[in-house]
This record gives C-alpha cells, structure tokens and sequence, in this order.
C-alpha cells in the first residue's frame, strides 16, 4: 500500500509548472476550426451586424395585469368548486 503512495507522489500534477510552460497546445476546437479554415476561409464580418426588425415590447402593466386577471381567474374557479361540492 505504501508503494502505491509513492508512485502517486511522482505524478501528482504541479499547476505551476503548467502555467509556465511556454508552448501551450490549442484546444480541439480551436485546432478543429483552423483546419477547416484552412479549406473554406470565413467571409468578413463586421463588428456591428445589421438588425433585423424587432418587434414591439409590451409595456410592464399589461403584462402585470395579465398576471394578476390569471391569478384573480384560479381565485374564483377554487371559490365556485367550493361552494358547489366539485371535489
């Protein structure tokens, strides 16, 4: 059991060493997109794309009075089965 300890101790990993190392190899993808690059280059693109056309925001209160109608709605329907028996 103690010799698996040591042999542990050998390849534990130093974050520091790491770090330092001067080449540091690319990710999968990075290395996946520079070959597809390769072949098929991207087109340019700008830094500000165009907008499409964006639809209308609704305003807070309606979306608060949809909220409120749905919850005085189950309010109600709870009450009506209460006092008709509906169980």
């Amino acid at each position: 059991m103690s010799e698996h300890g040591d042999v542990q101790g050998e390849f534990e990993f130093d974050h520091r060493w790491a770090e330092a190392a001067e080449h540091k190899e690319p990710s999968a993808r990075a290395r996946m997109l520079a070959a597809r690059w390769k072949e098929n280059p991207p087109g340019p693109v700008p830094f500000r794309g165009e907008v499409g056309p964006v639809a209308p925001r609704r305003s807070s209160w309606i979306s608060t009075a949809v909220v409120l109608g749905c919850v005085a709605a189950v309010i109600v329907l709870l009450g009506y089965a209460q006092t008709h028996g509906l169980r």
